[in-house]
């Protein structure tokens, strides 16, 4: 059932006290007064600074500015109508306006008015919680946001300077880009894209993805990070590349007709340093989609229940602006005490892992977890059963051809020619190196060349290899404890 019939539904089945959860005054009071034409409803708006007005914008003729004049005014009115009161929950706080509201609620049970409180923020006192019914209206669908493009390239058909081409493919893409914005939203992206380049074209893919920043950045739980990797820039991994390549051509209506389903996310596992979290923010350049970082320790805090409450915010806002890319980085320091949470922190940590794959297992929204982990011991068992994850990886540390091409990479990044070097021998004295340590060897020359007035030179790779002592040296056990779990439980990411 769609929003607006269902609202329809509990309008007509007389619920007294309806709750709807939105950013879009606008677009909820379009549904509101469009169920009150077919209803033969008279409707109201109220706010805090107009009081109440007739739905053509007329004065109702009283002094309703308070909220318990609102209220009254909606009581003493005796013909059917749907009364919109916007962000009247602000007024909640106080004990008249919320027996006043009980009263309302009492009173329209048996007659043909309905009161609808609309606001962003969803807040109902204790006392109230039976007397009202929540919705939440969702943001503009595909479909809708289509039509509001359309209605941008109809006024630009005749613009002589404005270039618009958009094939098939190209309007899916913006149109998928600006899922989780809202209407006003999304008409500024549009809107903007034009006026910055005077087309709209494929390119404003790009742009309208990078709107959907302020969303995140306002929400103080998810990070947005910028696409600024790209998969050319993950040495080696060449299995996994390949494995996400296929997937990312997978969230188009096109796999939709072919049977496929949406994405679901990947795990992966190995030695620090190696390029679980680069990979992580490739994917976001490679499919053109936004990458949201969560921080499982800003989920957890002191106050009783915002760690769950913060744990579905986050659910709900990367939901809110998919298809989109939700990051986990070291997953399982963000996890590792659900197993003792019942007499560490009251099952705190339990109920929030308990919600996070729950929601992993059942989500219908293109969002695509990418969840990185070193210590996989530390990881509950339950997160890497089948259907919650697509696939598990194991990325080992470089092999000889692997370290060379990212020696070549962080050469060239620096702005050197790497064919100048000899790679083959830094990759082979670099045995045992992670992509990380590679990366500070040339770092370290860069700055040893630096010094002495001189260029990079292979002396100075050669020395700040023979000067590092490597990860797989200090912590030998534990990386081939890694590689025994990761034998026949995961996929090596390199072929």
């Amino acid at each position: 059932m769609d929003v607006a019939r269902q609202i329809e539904v509990l309008i007509r089945a007389r619920y007294s006290v309806i709750y709807i959860v939105s950013w879009e005054e606008e677009r909820v009071e379009q549904t509101l007064r469009a169920v009150g034409e077919k209803l033969d409803k008279n409707v109201f708006t109220w706010t805090v600074t107009q009081g109440m007005l007739h739905a053509d914008g007329r004065g109702s003729g009283a002094s309703t500015g308070s909220a318990v004049q609102g209220l009254e005014f909606a009581l003493a009115q005796q013909d059917p109508a749907i009364f919109i009161m916007r962000d009247f929950d602000t007024t909640l706080n106080d004990p008249i306006v919320e027996r006043k509201l009980r009263d309302v609620a009492k009173a329209f049970r048996s007659s043909y008015k309905t009161l609808v409180i609309l606001s962003p923020v969803l807040t109902i006192p204790p006392h109230l919680e039976k007397e009202i019914t929540v919705i939440d209206y969702p943001l503009p669908d595909e479909a809708a946001l289509g039509e509001l493009l359309d209605a941008l390239i109809a006024q630009l058909r005749d613009h002589p300077t404005i270039h618009v081409d958009l094939t098939d493919e190209t309007r899916e893409g913006i149109l998928k880009a600006a899922l989780g914005l809202t209407a006003t939203e999304a008409e500024d992206a549009f809107a903007k894209a034009v006026i910055l380049n005077g087309k709209l074209d494929r390119d404003d893919i790009g742009l309208i993805v990078s709107e959907k920043q302020q969303v995140i950045r306002k929400s103080g739980i998810l990070e947005y990070y910028e696409a600024e990797e790209q998969i050319a820039t993950v040495g080696g991994l060449g299995a996994l590349k390949e494995w996400l390549q296929k997937r990312g051509k997978a969230f188009s209506e096109k796999a939709r007709a072919f049977g496929l389903p949406e994405p679901r996310g990947v795990l992966l596992i190995g030695v620090q340093g190696c390029g679980k979290s680069l990979s992580a923010k490739a994917v976001s350049g490679l499919w053109h989609l936004p990458l949201l970082r969560l921080d499982l320790g800003s989920v957890f805090s002191g106050i009783v229940g915002s760690s769950e409450m913060n744990m579905r915010r986050a659910m709900r806002l990367a939901e809110s602006v998919s298809p989109c890319i939700l990051w986990l980085d070291e997953l399982e320091k963000g996890f590792s005490g659900t197993r003792s949470s019942d007499f560490s922190d009251a099952g705190v940590a339990a109920r929030v892992f308990g919600s996070f794959i729950t929601w992993l297992q059942e989500k219908t929204q293109p969002v695509f977890v990418i969840a990185t982990a070193n210590n996989i011991s530390a990881l509950p068992p339950e997160l890497m059963r089948k259907g919650r994850f697509d696939e598990i990886f194991f990325i080992d540390l470089p092999r000889q051809d692997e370290r060379e091409e990212i020696f070549r990479i962080h050469i060239a990044r620096r702005e050197r020619d790497p064919e100048r070097y000899n790679l083959r021998a830094l990759a082979e004295e670099a045995e045992g190196f992670s992509g990380s340590e590679i990366e500070q060897v040339v770092i370290s020359a860069l700055y040893d060349a630096f010094d002495r007035a001189g260029e990079l030179s292979q002396e100075d790779l050669m020395a700040n290899i023979g000067n590092t002592v490597p990860l797989s040296q200090t912590r030998a056990e534990e990386i081939e404890a890694l590689r025994d779990w990761a034998r026949d439980r995961a996929r090596p990411a390199s072929p």
